[in-house]
């Protein structure tokens, strides 16, 4: 189940850090989840981030995408191994700058 934030959505910047997915981002008036990456913190937390810490408590279940949790802990690894192999590898030459002229 991805979550999705409602129109009484305050914009108070408080989730938008503390998604371990970055799944939050600021939409045309207010944030907004992109429920591809939302986890609703399966894999990283017991409860989701945005949810505990929204102070106007509009974080709901979105009734367009439910999942199971074993669908979510499928989404998280599916996130972490996209993550990790878009990181630099231990021993990778740092990209040197070119000059322009």
């Amino acid at each position: 189940m991805a979550l999705m934030i409602t129109d009484e959505c305050i914009n108070c910047d408080v989730c938008e850090p503390e998604c371990p997915n970055d799944a939050i981002y600021m939409g045309a008036e207010i944030y907004e989840i992109d429920p591809r990456k939302c986890t609703e913190c399966v894999g990283h937390f017991d409860e989701p981030q945005c949810v505990q810490i929204c102070p106007v408590a509009c974080i709901p279940v979105s009734p367009d995408h439910i999942e199971t949790r074993e669908t979510l802990w499928q989404k998280f690894e599916r996130l972490t191994s996209a993550k990790a192999a878009e990181a630099p590898r231990a021993g990778d030459a740092p990209v040197a700058p070119t000059a322009l002229g």
